[in-house]
């Protein structure tokens, strides 16, 4: 069997292309020219030039391929123009698919995220049936996963097998871009003086691959599926990750509305122009609880997580440090 994955570079495209290689699948990556190659170095994996904005060279992309796992995605989107969040998220989504449909592609699995479902009411766990409730300005990263989940089930009724996963937080090694991982960089660094009330769902990476390969067999089209690991506050992370990296936990949890205000201050540093460390939308969902349960997936795709949030901060931290280290040899 040989499978396209889209981001093939990336965290996530290159974690699913070292497990799909572990089982014994043939593997080719889309990407760019220019993207780096940091985190597949050590993966044989055939390579196609493309991108997901550029139709004409996905159809050679997918040629012989059997499925397509469509991991590709801006996901530092407080780092990135909201006109191309929207244009690769959106549309480069609508591309793969219209591909896939053309060259009669058994399936494919669509990387979603935890972001696509909202938030939850105070006291609630996401699932699958919630729908976005956040308007297009507040949160445009998880606007664009739910708008693209949306054109998969457009598909979907035209016959085109699609299933959607929605991993939540992921941590672990290969994350060339450093994005899930930056509280662990910032942490080790001790440039977190205080942390936010709420809290999130942390899982492994080399869960949420095992976790793609499952909905690829066992999914339903059209269904989307949680791929989730712990419910964590901020402070029981934050404690996790002090422990690994060996530093002072931070011991100051910020108040919700002091949270809040800070992002209202973001979001107007960010509109004239000032670079931040982190985005108004990062701050804003700080303060609440984004936490799911992952029943659904166990149900029907046997997916259950495997590696515990302590066992991917570790494995995260050493990544980082080794590929850090030859970056400065180099």
């Amino acid at each position: 069997m040989r499978a396209l994955i889209t981001g093939g570079t990336g965290f996530l495209g290159a974690n699913l292309a070292a497990y799909l290689r572990g089982q014994g699948w043939t593997v080719r990556i889309l990407r760019r020219a220019t993207s780096p190659l940091e985190a597949i170095k050590d993966l044989e994996v055939e390579h196609a030039i493309g991108d997901v904005l550029d139709p004409d060279s996905l159809r050679p992309a997918m040629v012989g391929c059997d499925v397509v796992f469509h991991t590709a995605a801006i996901s530092a989107y407080w780092r990135t123009p909201a006109e191309q969040i929207l244009r690769v998220n959106i549309e480069g989504t609508r591309n793969i698919l219209a591909a896939a449909r053309e060259l009669a592609i058994r399936r494919v699995v669509l990387t979603s995220s935890l972001a696509a479902l909202g938030v939850p009411e105070p006291g609630t766990l996401l699932t699958e049936d919630h729908p976005y409730n956040l308007p297009p300005g507040r949160f445009l990263y998880g606007y664009s996963k739910a708008m693209a989940e949306a054109i998969a089930r457009i598909f979907v009724e035209q016959g085109l097998e699609v299933v959607i996963v929605n991993p939540s937080v992921i941590l672990g090694p290969r994350d060339i871009h450093r994005i899930s991982g930056s509280l662990i960089l910032e942490m080790a660094r001790e440039r977190v003086p205080a942390l936010p009330p709420g809290g999130v769902n942390v899982v492994a990476v080399e869960d949420v691959a095992r976790g793609h390969l499952l909905a690829l067999e066992r999914g339903r089209p059209g269904e989307r599926y949680i791929l989730g690991g712990e419910n964590l506050s901020y402070r029981e992370l934050a404690e996790q990750i002090a422990e690994i990296v060996g530093v002072p936990a931070p011991r100051r949890v910020l108040a919700p509305p002091v949270v809040k205000g800070l992002a209202a201050l973001a979001r107007i540093a960010s509109g004239i122009g000032v670079s931040l460390p982190i985005g108004a939308d990062q701050l804003w969902l700080s303060a609440h609880f984004i936490w799911c349960d992952g029943r659904k997936a166990e149900a029907e795709l046997g997916y259950r997580p495997e590696i515990p949030v302590r066992e991917a901060i570790r494995r995260a931290w050493e990544w980082y440090q080794t590929t850090d280290k030859a970056l400065e040899a180099s």
